[in-house]
């Protein structure tokens, strides 16, 4: 759709809903209905035809998830959203919709937990197959596209080795082929990326993360073109019916308006603590994107930071065991800091020697940086890896 307003931190709030439509409401209402009334059988006839435009069941479309898809879709700069009950809803719903029995999906290197195990799942039952890839060059990337390739499918940050890859470069290979490109945008949000500005077709978000922001609600976003989300929303969504609540919806819609001022705070405590990360001697490496791709495609380097400490298993688990602030929990971009061990956690469908191949060792561990005030989230972080550094010393002296 095309953006109403020039600025995003304006569209964020103002963005598909127009409250003298609905009875001077500045909040949008919560339409908490399961179906709606027709005022005759013709009418119900010409709405389920496609011939009359209006609602008719809310899985099929509710009025307060039609303004979250509005809003979603002009921060995207897509012409139309669609909104799922959750993050893996919404890509499970692309990935089905862009392929078929025997085809392939190219993806990157590395990729959230559950995205790999739908992906084992869709080869194990329907022979799709997949190959990753670091999408470093185009030559790299015309290597494995094969005639069967459906979709090329990225996470940018990819999630948790947070390693970027060039929107717009896969994307001028991909239109060589004429084959779409999906992009977890979940780390970034659109505030700070907007794929398919860079010549990507479709965007997928974990709204439950920096979209919602508070930790309170489940749910996915998907951006693209309009025949393609209608295609979803008559499919994919519609017969396997994963769709979002309105209260859920209205949650999100909540949540969006503080999304660039959250989203500027994240970043600034997140960029003070990879700093101080990197110079801790219990610290052996920090991941956070600051290099030519990210100042190419991203406004900041996002909230998500990973580190790999001195040791193994045992010594990464007891460092978040010794956190006090620090909540020890999956998901992310909550206003609390959350701290958590992939290889364990998020990426323990994955097998080890897949997992090793993507970067995610058994020392890493992924911090989502909150809101809290960034002196007091460093001064747990620290004295967790003095501690770990401490026994470290302790099991050498012996």
């Amino acid at each position: 759709m095309t953006k109403t307003y020039k600025h995003f931190e304006t569209a964020v709030i103002h963005e598909g809903y127009a409250s003298e439509e609905m009875f001077g409401s500045l909040a949008p209402p919560i339409f908490q209905t399961s179906t709606f009334a027709f005022t005759s059988a013709e009418q119900g006839e010409r709405r389920f035809s496609g011939e009359e435009s209006g609602y008719i069941y809310s899985r099929l479309g509710n009025p307060t998830v039609n303004i979250l898809e509005k809003r979603i879709a002009a921060l995207e700069g897509g012409e139309k959203g669609l909104a799922f009950a959750s993050g893996m809803a919404a890509v499970s719903a692309v990935l089905f919709a862009l392929t078929k029995a025997n085809d392939h999906i190219l993806c990157s290197v590395g990729l959230y937990g559950c995205t790999f195990g739908l992906l084992t799942m869709m080869k194990e039952k329907y022979h799709i197959t997949h190959d990753f890839s670091p999408m470093r060059t185009k030559e790299e990337i015309r290597s494995l596209i094969r005639p069967e390739t459906a979709c090329i499918y990225i996470e940018t940050p990819i999630n948790p080795t947070m390693q970027l890859i060039d929107l717009q470069m896969v994307s001028e290979v991909a239109k060589e082929y004429h084959i779409p490109v999906v992009v977890d945008n979940t780390f970034s949000s659109p505030y700070l990326q907007r794929p398919l500005e860079l010549g990507c077709d479709v965007v997928v978000h974990s709204a439950t993360k920096y979209i919602g922001g508070h930790g309170d609600v489940i749910a996915g976003l998907v951006v693209g073109k309009k025949d393609f989300i209608d295609e979803i929303a008559m499919t994919t969504q519609k017969d396997i019916g994963g769709v979002i609540s309105p209260f859920q919806a209205w949650l999100l819609l909540r949540g969006l308006k503080t999304l660039p001022v959250r989203m500027d705070r994240h970043c600034e405590q997140a960029e003070t603590i990879a700093k101080k990360l990197a110079r801790h001697p219990a610290v052996t490496a920090v991941y956070y994107p600051n290099n030519d791709i990210q100042k190419k495609q991203m406004l900041r380097g996002g909230a998500m930071i990973s580190f790999e400490v001195l040791g193994n298993k045992r010594t990464a688990q007891l460092l978040l065991n010794q956190l006090k602030l620090i909540k020890v929990a999956v998901s992310l971009g909550d206003t609390e800091t959350l701290i958590e061990h992939p290889a364990t956690m998020t990426h323990a469908i994955v097998p080890e020697d897949e997992r090793l191949k993507m970067g995610i060792t058994d020392q890493m561990i992924r911090l989502s940086v909150g809101l809290e005030a960034w002196q007091d989230i460093w001064s747990d972080l620290k004295q967790a890896l003095d501690h770990i550094q401490a026994e470290a010393q302790s099991v050498v002296s012996k």
